[in-house]
């Protein structure tokens, strides 16, 4: 396994969206991460008209101009980093989460022009500095990268509320390393109950069986504590600092005064 249980992965850098005034795929954002405490950081990559990948999770811009229509440099006017950017404010022993936001072009386009073949060098390169692995909601992505970069481990990461059995039985046929599940999707989160839904700890233990990491993604800091009591992996999370604190205290054994 690629994780001392339960590690901390900063999502987006310190957090969706702006947290703390930090912006989300910036090099500031994976910076703050990772001296809050975050062991890795997630970072999303998308390309641009003119092929450089820029951190970006978003298909679009807040104008509404789609980011793989633009060449880097309107998107970096705009406040994108490109990917190059991000990597150089991630520290050496901080492990890279990758979530390749494939496009409709990838479809089409000569496979050397794909996002997943674009970034398969960064990839061989990061995977000589640090841990990385590769998630995707696209499962085409595992397949490239284990032909386009092998050794780096690859993380299915299924739709938001998908089934948890779903995932993990998708994930091992795909041959990932990984399988990365929507804190909803275990139940969590203030979802309703459903029938059929296996617990977190019947989840975690057929993935463990079935050779795969667990990486849970959103969970809050209480969530995250009973994700980790439930023998995940690692937590993806926006409140790095919170998370970080709060699974230190649930390691520390209880002693009465």
């Amino acid at each position: 396994m690629m994780f001392a249980p339960t590690e901390v992965i900063g999502h987006r850098g310190y957090g969706r969206g702006t947290v703390d005034g930090l912006v989300e795929n910036t090099p500031e954002s994976v910076a703050a991460a990772a001296e809050a405490g975050a062991s890795w950081v997630e970072v999303d990559v998308r390309r641009s008209a003119d092929d450089v990948l820029l951190a970006y999770h978003n298909a679009a811009l807040p104008d509404g101009r789609l980011v793989v229509d633009l060449p880097a440099a309107e998107s970096r006017a705009a406040g994108v980093a490109t990917l190059d950017e991000v990597l150089d404010a991630v520290p050496a022993d901080v492990g890279l989460d990758v979530d390749v936001k494939t496009v409709l072009e990838d479809a089409v386009d000569p496979p050397g022009r794909r996002t997943v073949a674009l970034l398969a060098p960064y990839l061989r390169r990061q995977a000589r500095l640090r841990r990385v692995f590769v998630c995707s909601f696209d499962p085409s992505v595992v397949l490239a990268v284990r032909e386009q970069a092998p050794g780096v481990a690859t993380a299915w990461m299924p739709f938001v509320r998908n089934p948890v059995d779903h995932a993990v039985a998708g994930a091992a046929g795909l041959g990932c390393a990984l399988v990365a599940v929507d804190v909803r999707s275990f139940g969590l989160a203030g979802e309703p109950e459903r029938p059929g839904r296996r617990s977190p700890e019947e989840t975690v233990a057929a993935a463990h069986q079935a050779g795969l990491g667990v990486v849970a993604w959103c969970p809050d800091p209480e969530d995250s504590v009973r994700l980790a009591a439930a023998g995940t992996d690692a937590v993806v999370v926006d409140d790095v600092p919170g998370t970080v604190q709060a699974l230190a205290e649930a390691a520390q054994p209880w002693s009465a005064d």
